[in-house]
């Protein structure tokens, strides 16, 4: 197990200043899908419109490769990867946000087992309180110090509650909740979920026989009450995050096999899910007391043969009465809110493909998409269509991730200090979007 510092370069007091107050009221991107993994940037004084065909990228920075998503806290920027030479290894990654330059490396040895689709890790690393906390796809579970890399604690979390390991690993991203950090990962003896206490890491609680799935799980207030809400192997559930008793649960068994990888999608009161196989389910929150009741459920023949929403890799998005995702073949899609009726079809975004993905961020009336290509678009949803803005390519596609079509970008990009950061199995590139 090793921990790699390069020698920083010398700041002068008034640099480091700036530095801090240039990123103090700036939006950061500490975890999946932004600070409050609901996939808005509500940063302004941003491009309303690329000025080429091409974004300028600021920096590069050289890495291997991975699915994980960058993170963006206190003036770093977070990111693992996978290498198999000298011997088989996942990396932490800590760098400067202004110039890329390297600040940490932790790597440990981590050999692929049984899993498929080896790029690498999954997880988002989480920034929480100067720590960065990181999970590997066969269960290595990190937190280190976030400014220099030092290893405050770890589990291996395989070795210590046999997971029944997931077709294509561990890849839900930890969450923090109060004193506890818990993560899903489909352990033997009702240990689907494991809560730790993210300072020392002794486990606080561990619940549910539930199957691994690859959905991350989101934080709500329900009834008075804060709320886990997990899409599992097999059930969707509400659990008192404090304790990991269940509130509620909802049966959600997948037709053929467990391919959850879409986050819950909160709004006005509802959940929504989404997945390759299974199609679109709407859940009630209950007001009084922490319940659900199924509003509906639409599903098709199959994957392909389907008015719904078969999600895979993407969480769509919801505005007003509609819900804007991507189907399983790369087709963009808008269905009703209230009954799941299909609006509008688009193939504009996206290319029709097996697995073809886009990820969406909301800012103002605005949403930009990030596609497989490494288009980065900005647009306008409502029930009339898709209305393009404007587009740049910000990254090239590469092969590890997917050896198809020319590789893709699947990781989801991250926005802070009005710049984009985003990788593919090569590099990690940042370019700015500040409006002139």
């Amino acid at each position: 197990m090793t921990s790699i510092r390069p020698p920083l370069l010398q700041a002068s007091f008034l640099s480091l200043f700036v530095i801090s107050a240039s990123t103090t009221f700036a939006d950061e991107w500490p975890q999946w899908r932004g600070p409050n993994r609901d996939g808005v940037w509500n940063e302004k004084g941003i491009v309303q419109k690329f000025a080429g065909p091409e974004i300028t990228v600021k920096w590069r920075a050289p890495i291997s490769s991975g699915y994980s998503g960058p993170t963006v806290a206190d003036g770093k920027v977070y990111v693992s990867d996978r290498i198999i030479e000298p011997k088989q290894q996942e990396r932490v990654h800590c760098f400067d946000w202004k110039t890329g330059n390297k600040i940490w490396t932790h790597a440990y040895d981590c050999i692929y087992a049984k899993v498929g689709y080896t790029a690498g890790p999954r997880a988002a690393v989480l920034i929480h309180e100067g720590r960065a906390y990181s999970l590997g796809s066969m269960g290595h579970f990190n937190c280190l110090d976030a400014a220099g890399g030092k290893v405050l604690w770890e589990k291996d979390l395989n070795t210590l509650y046999k997971i029944s390991m997931p077709i294509w690993g561990i890849a839900a991203s930890p969450i923090i909740e109060g004193n506890n950090v818990i993560v899903h990962i489909g352990g033997a003896e009702n240990a689907s979920l494991v809560a730790f206490d993210k300072g020392t890491g002794t486990e606080v609680w561990k619940a549910h026989p539930d199957r691994a799935a690859y959905s991350s799980p989101i934080v709500i207030d329900q009834a008075g009450k804060r709320v886990l809400v997990i899409w599992t192997g097999d059930n969707v559930l509400g659990l008192n995050p404090q304790s990991g008793e269940a509130y509620w649960k909802h049966p959600f068994k997948p037709e053929r096999m467990v391919l959850a990888v879409a986050s819950p999608v909160l709004h006005q009161g509802h959940l929504f899910f989404t997945g390759f196989y299974d199609g679109s389910l709407l859940l009630r929150l209950g007001t009084d007391t922490p319940t659900v009741t199924q509003v509906w459920r639409r599903i098709g023949k199959s994957e392909q043969a389907t008015d719904s929403l078969h999600s895979i890799i993407s969480t769509p998005i919801i505005i007003g009465d509609a819900i804007y995702g991507v189907d399983s073949y790369g087709e963009f899609r808008c269905l009703d809110f209230k009954t799941g009726d299909r609006i509008w079809e688009d193939q504009t975004a996206t290319r029709k493909a097996r697995w073809s993905n886009i990820h969406f961020v909301r800012n103002g009336d605005k949403v930009w998409m990030f596609n497989e290509t490494g288009d980065l678009i900005i647009g306008e949803l409502t029930r009339k269509g898709f209305n393009e803005i404007s587009r740049s390519h910000l990254i090239e596609p590469t092969l590890d991730q997917l050896r198809q079509r020319g590789g893709v970008c699947w990781s989801h990009p991250a926005f802070a200090y009005r710049h984009v950061f985003a990788r593919n199995d090569k590099e990690l590139v940042c370019a700015g979007l500040v409006a002139d």
